[in-house]
């Protein structure tokens, strides 16, 4: 084991009592190999315009083990993309934070390679597992410790492979045609402008919910009353009426309250990235809301759910457009198994 300087980053220096915080580079990486519907209908029961109607999903990124794809190496890989459009090297970074459900092992954390991989020099690394919910919990942590003056710069990761987790024949279809890998990454930067990071956010849970998405490793993960079937074991189980349900009610309450707190209106937000789970639960808050389609982006038809890394890919898809500027709002809004719901609303 390394000895030496502790503490994460270079070249320290003192900050305001409660600094601002900014949202400084943005990063992703998918796995290689795409899967269209058309592919799905290849080895199992469905087809692309039954996938397209119910979800708006048309193709998806998998990871593959004989290429050697695993979570680790596509949070690496977003955080250097990420690092490189902030201009900075790793060993600025004092904090990283990986929100992920889908660890390579329990232990040890992805966020201990991630650090190790971009060379930060012993910066603190946690990782997070808040299901879909979990980079916009990240990015509310990461964000609270900065102002509190404890850290200067923050890698915030969000990173899934849950297709390990899916059952790829008809018997599956429900869960295996919604889901992709993939991570996404931002920097986060202390400022002197206090003005700039989050200006209301909102963290929610319903362990109540939990059975309705999970993933079971043994018999006794299913509840009592559901008869035991082998091969659901480390396959994702849902309730898909009951989780859109959840979804649709959630959303649209959490827009409200966060606009709420903030003391704005929804014209007044620039931005609405959001999880992609579903382009219908989208497309229902986008029209209780009047917002435009153009302030709430959606590339699931090309992603499908990525978990904890759909809200940073949508992000960075946009802010590389040019779309994204200075001086605007940003609302990040989430949902998830846990139950799980959060948002995080941005004066960038």
């Amino acid at each position: 084991m390394s000895t030496g300087v502790l503490g994460g980053g270079k070249g320290a220096r003192s900050l305001p009592s409660r600094p601002g915080v900014r949202l400084a580079g943005t990063g992703t990486a998918v796995p290689a190999t795409r899967l269209t519907n058309a592919d799905l209908e290849a080895i199992m029961e469905t087809s692309d315009e039954w996938i397209t109607q119910r979800t708006g999903i048309r193709a998806r990124h998998v990871h593959k083990v004989e290429l050697g794809e695993t979570t680790s190496g596509l949070a690496i890989a977003a955080a250097r993309s990420a690092l490189s459009n902030a201009g900075m090297e790793g060993s600025e970074v004092d904090l990283v934070v990986v929100a992920t459900m889908t660890p390579d092992s329990p232990t040890p954390t992805v966020s201990c390679g991630v650090a190790s991989a971009i060379r930060t020099g012993h910066a603190a690394a946690l990782d997070l597992n808040g299901a879909c919910s979990g980079f916009v919990y990240g990015l509310n942590v990461a964000h609270d410790l900065m102002r509190a003056g404890s850290y200067r710069a923050a890698l915030v990761i969000g990173a899934d492979r849950i297709t390990r987790h899916l059952d790829y024949s008809t018997r599956g279809r429900a869960t295996s045609v919604l889901f992709g890998d993939g991570a996404g990454a931002v920097v986060l930067r202390a400022t002197d402008d206090a003005s700039k990071g989050i200006i209301a956010q909102a963290m929610h849970s319903d362990g109540e919910g939990s059975r309705h998405l999970f993933i079971p490793y043994t018999r006794e993960d299913f509840p009592p009353e559901e008869e035991f079937e082998e091969h659901k074991i480390n396959r994702v189980q849902m309730n898909g009426a009951a989780v859109f349900k959840f979804a649709v009610g959630t959303f649209s309450v959490l827009i409200e309250r966060t606009l709420s707190k903030a003391g704005l209106s929804p014209e007044q937000v620039d931005h609405y990235v959001c999880h992609q789970s579903n382009a219908r639960i989208l497309e229902a808050a986008r029209e209780r809301f009047g917002i435009p389609g153009e302030k709430m982006p959606m590339n699931i038809d090309r992603y499908g759910n990525t978990v904890a890394a759909s809200v940073p890919l949508a992000f960075d898809e946009i802010r590389r457009t040019g779309r994204v500027r200075e001086g605007q709002k940003v609302m990040f809004l989430a949902f998830g198994a846990g139950l799980t719901w959060g948002s995080s609303l941005w004066q960038l």
